[in-house]
């Protein structure tokens, strides 16, 4: 039988663009504030999962850190690499081995878009030649064929962007910090149609670190109980199954597929023992606003189409029935890939503690969210879900 697991630690560094840090530090910086929020000392971590995309390897943190010789495993999935870390800090302590683990990403990327090669994906020469590398286009292709398909609007991912910049305007740490309304949103450059460039998230950098206990530890520290620690319920990862269509994938199956992000949500819920409708907040991938839209129904929290009717009545926002990306998400945030999955969990355990401030979820009852949602989606294929509960 697995032991439970809680977070018991948060820490994080502002996303956005910080010339002063390098991207490994920004990662020390938020390890740092998770010792102090979890009243710990760098010695005391057991295990540790990190990664980062352009910044170097994780587990070279160990020598501004401290030299404790603790095994330091390096995790790389793309969009998912945040998901991955935390997937394998829970499993290292739910499995009775460690007491106390890390899970940290961070990352500082250049400025333009990721700049992924063909064969790094097993892909020829002629994808990447034909732009699709680019994922801009790819987005852009797959959601011009959701919206035909189920009738959603322009409008419909303008809100989602409006949304965004009014919750990251709330968030300390996110990037966008300033509400952008729905005129400019729609009226700005496109980049690629449907999308505007107010509709895309950019690159970035920030870091996250999350210290995960086992429950015998978690009581032995005094942190259960009272807004300390938060469970995790569960957590999913999943990669392709036959006939999706996913990014970094040179052909479509002329039969509909199964989705990575559907079966994650699926083995997520069950093993968690909920629905979708008993989640307080979700934090979902939003690559660009389309990504929000259809993840929304890929998670199982709306049906294709029905997204047009969320967004047109608010049921999204941080007072609304489902509060989905409550501190602007990718869109406000960035997204420094070895962080960007891990900042979904740092926003659900401040959440499920209480100390999000304006953005603050009220809950069913007023007495804020008892249970939060993250979900990462990466290349090539790769979606991760964590579900935690206070």
């Amino acid at each position: 039988m697995s032991e439970n697991v809680y977070i018991i630690g948060a820490g994080i560094h502002p996303f956005g663009r910080t010339q002063e840090r390098s991207g490994r530090e920004q990662g020390v910086y938020a390890v740092r504030q998770a010792l102090e929020d979890a009243g710990l000392e760098w010695a005391d971590i057991e295990c540790a999962y990190g990664g980062s995309a352009a910044a170097g390897n994780a587990d070279i943190m160990v020598n501004e850190l401290g030299l404790t010789a603790l095994p330091f495993v390096n995790v790389a999935n793309g969009c998912a690499t945040g998901g991955s870390a935390i997937a394998s800090a829970q499993q290292a302590v739910a499995s009775g081995m460690y007491d106390l683990a890390l899970a940290v990403g961070f990352d500082k990327h250049p400025r333009g878009a990721f700049n992924a090669q063909p064969a790094d994906y097993g892909l020829p020469e002629w994808y990447g030649e034909t732009g699709m590398m680019l994922t801009t286009q790819f987005f852009a292709l797959k959601i011009q064929r959701y919206m035909q398909l189920h009738g959603i609007s322009r409008t419909t991912l303008g809100r989602v962007a409006e949304k965004a910049f009014r919750n990251g305007a709330k968030a300390p740490h996110a990037w966008r910090r300033s509400p952008i309304d729905l005129e400019t949103i729609m009226n700005a450059p496109m980049i690629n149609d449907p999308l505007t460039k107010f509709m895309f998230c950019s690159p970035a950098e920030g870091g996250v670190a999350l210290i995960l206990a086992s429950e015998k530890k978690a009581r032995e520290l005094g942190a259960l109980g009272d807004g300390k620690s938060v469970k995790i319920a569960k957590v999913a990862f999943k990669t392709r199954p036959p006939d999706s269509f996913e990014v970094f994938q040179a052909g479509i199956s002329i039969k509909e597929g199964g989705k990575p992000t559907v079966l994650a949500a699926r083995a997520a819920f069950e093993g968690a023992g909920i629905g979708p409708e008993d989640i307080d907040v979700a934090q979902l991938q939003d690559t660009e606003s389309g990504a929000e839209i259809m993840h929304m129904a890929e998670n199982g929290f709306c049906k294709d189409g029905d997204q047009e009717e969320w967004l047109a009545n608010g049921w999204s926002e941080v007072d609304g029935k489902l509060p989905i990306n409550t501190d602007g998400g990718c869109l406000a945030c960035g997204e420094p890939i070895g962080a960007s999955g891990l900042r979904q969990v740092y926003e659900n355990v401040e959440q499920l503690r209480g100390r999000a401030g304006e953005r603050q979820v009220s809950g069913r009852d007023g007495d804020g969210p008892k249970t939060a949602y993250s979900h990462v989606y990466g290349a090539p294929g790769i979606s991760a879900v964590a579900i935690m509960e206070r």
